[in-house]
């Protein structure tokens, strides 16, 4: 005690998943609720940032966060606001718009992909799942939507078993309160066919294009636009912790997802950055 008050611990690890001091520069003043010297803070915030981040790219369970990062409990709760207060999804849209203006494009894309995965339930998601038939798997199911470089624009958790055209109206909406309503076209695979679904997204401006396959397909086909979303899911499983649902929310496993995609952008960031200087 010091002074009435807990003294505020350092914690210096050398984990690979740490956030560098370029990344800290940018993603700070998001995840800064409260100001860093509140008396109720014991641990630097940049510690509990690291220690959600190795958790999201080892898939530990909390209760196995290492000793030399902050205790799991305030990890967790932290984690719970920042999810709460959206800063991932703000990130994750800031970061999108620098990127594309990096790469010569307008902030804000006209083009969208939308796709899902399935991924496997376990005893902390098993209540909500469902079973996909087409995958053969019980779970839930990622509705996701990307620009045309593959950056995240909204995502939608159901169960597993929901179809993939019922979710146009959500993540057309979704798509586009993230961009100002400026996406104009969806590349979609057959999965999405229907009068239903193309009308769901007219309704919020969008037209939907399905990429077929073509009909002489033998083996594996990379189709246009399609494979755009596809990549954007392989850049996903390299965080362990979303390579099955382990979440007992969905809205704590689209979280983290953002997160995800926000660790990604945030590299990619800090190399353009490097580039420049």
């Amino acid at each position: 005690m010091l002074g009435g008050m807990r003294e505020k611990r350092a914690f210096k690890t050398g984990y690979s998943s740490d956030v560098s001091d370029e990344e800290w520069a940018f993603v700070a003043p998001y995840l800064t609720l409260m100001k860093e010297e509140a008396p109720q803070r014991v641990y630097p915030l940049r510690a509990i940032f690291n220690g959600l981040r190795y958790i999201v790219r080892a898939g530990c369970p909390w209760r196995m966060l290492p000793n030399d990062l902050p205790p799991w409990e305030l990890v967790y709760q932290q984690t719970q606001r920042w999810l709460t207060a959206g800063v991932f999804e703000a990130i994750v849209h800031d970061l999108r718009a620098i990127l594309r203006l990096a790469e010569g494009r307008d902030e804000q894309p006209t083009g969208a992909i939308f796709d899902s995965r399935t991924l496997r339930s376990t005893p902390e998601s098993g209540s909500r799942a469902g079973y996909d038939g087409h995958k053969r798997k019980k779970g839930s199911k990622v509705h996701l939507a990307v620009d045309t470089l593959g950056h995240l624009l909204a995502l939608h958790v159901t169960a597993a078993n929901e179809q993939d055209r019922a979710q146009v109206e959500t993540l057309a909406e979704a798509v586009q309160d993230a961009t100002g309503e400026s996406v104009e076209l969806a590349y979609v695979d057959q999965g999405y066919t229907g009068d239903k679904p193309s009308q769901a997204a007219q309704a919020h401006g969008i037209q939907l294009e399905v990429v077929k396959l073509p009909q002489a397909k033998k083996g594996f086909v990379l189709l246009p636009r399609r494979w755009v979303v596809e990549r954007s899911f392989a850049w996903a499983t390299r965080f362990r912790r979303l390579a099955k649902d382990y979440e007992r929310l969905p809205e704590t496993l689209a979280g983290l997802h953002f997160l995800a995609f926000a660790i990604l952008m945030l590299q990619r960031y800090v190399e353009l950055v490097t580039q420049s200087a």
